[in-house]
């Protein structure tokens, strides 16, 4: 009776995962039958804030008590001056860490216009902390676009780059009013690269044949699976130079005084020498930049966030539970047998 009961169990438990499966199924595929566009909602963080309480918990630490005192009372006396003052300036910061599509540009573009939408061009600025090593041309290209908001608004821009911002990173980097690097960050790559695999001796070899049909000469240069022929290939690396040539246009239109034909060959260079070649305008850090702006502005941390509607919450959570299932499942079956 006791194999019964525990074999009625297990096959209970495996009916409700195989129902848990089907809801996911059916969430999936309401989903795809009725696509609705994602909402997010900007959130604001305050740096200057999180600054001020680091600073105090080290000095809590650090100082006697008779020293604490007295600056506490130097620190009533600075709040009460400050109070009567005008209000600080700001600074709003954005990430923006850029993977080869460049996808991260729809975060960008929310976060821009909302600082565009409050931004005192006389008196605040913006603090871009970029990281990537490039991507897509048309992906960067609208990124350097939509920085591009913040300097036709007359808003202040300075780009910080403490690890890469190579090729499309450097497309947007450039837009900058100021440019600001770590030393050993990695900086340059003005070029252009396109490569493509073909398969069409394989395909030959195991007499696969295989069609293509296009209309207007020039649709298809390079194929993945035809046999590519010298025209083509000539045909595509006019267009691979034709984007490096617009590439190089942007750069000099952005940056006039450097010698775009010294440094538009494609290669890239730590952050030292990229400042010997004008490529960038200062070394330093993100965190340096911070620390010095917070005696003199309120910083704040702009960031788009994309809302999880029903549909996902439940698919994480069923996710999660069907995990659990599964495993305890497996447990359950083992102890079953002999």
């Amino acid at each position: 009776m006791e194999f019964l009961y525990e074999y009625g169990l297990f096959l209970a438990k495996t009916l409700t995962f195989v129902i848990a499966i089907a809801v996911i199924v059916a969430i999936i595929m309401g989903a795809a039958v009725k696509p609705k566009a994602k909402k997010g909602e900007i959130t604001i963080d305050d740096l200057s804030e999180q600054l001020d309480d680091l600073k105090q918990s080290f000095i809590e630490n650090t100082l006697s008590k008779k020293e604490l005192k007295a600056h506490q009372k130097q620190q009533k006396a600075a709040a009460k001056k400050q109070h009567s003052e005008d209000p600080k300036s700001r600074l709003y910061v954005i990430d923006f860490n850029g993977s080869v599509d460049a996808h991260e540009v729809e975060s960008l573009r929310e976060e821009i216009t909302a600082i565009l939408t409050i931004a005192d061009k006389e008196k605040d600025r913006v603090l871009v902390r970029l990281e990537s090593g490039g991507g897509v041309v048309h992906g960067y290209g609208l990124a350097a676009s939509q920085l591009q908001r913040l300097r036709n608004a007359g808003v202040h821009l300075t780009v910080a780059i403490d690890k890469v911002a190579a090729s499309g990173g450097y497309m947007m980097a450039c837009v900058a009013d100021e440019i600001v690097a770590a030393p050993f960050a990695i900086v340059g790559s003005i070029g252009v690269i396109a490569q493509i695999p073909n398969f069409n001796k394989i395909l030959k070899k195991n007499d696969v044949d295989f069609e293509q049909i296009t209309a207007g000469e020039y649709k298809r240069t390079l194929t993945l699976f035809g046999e590519n022929t010298d025209k083509g290939r000539e045909k595509f690396k006019q267009e691979i130079e034709e984007t490096h040539g617009l590439f190089k246009t942007f750069v000099s239109e952005q940056r006039p005084s450097l010698d775009i034909d010294m440094v538009a060959t494609g290669e890239h260079w730590f952050a030292t020498q990229a400042f010997d070649k004008g490529l960038v305008d200062k070394i330093d850090t993100s965190d340096d930049i911070l620390l010095s702006q917070a005696k003199e502005r309120q910083i704040f941390k702009v960031k788009y966030r994309i809302k999880k509607n029903l549909s996902d919450k439940l698919a994480v959570g069923l996710s999660s539970g069907l995990s659990k299932a599964g495993v305890s499942l497996m447990s359950r079956f083992k102890g079953l047998n002999p």
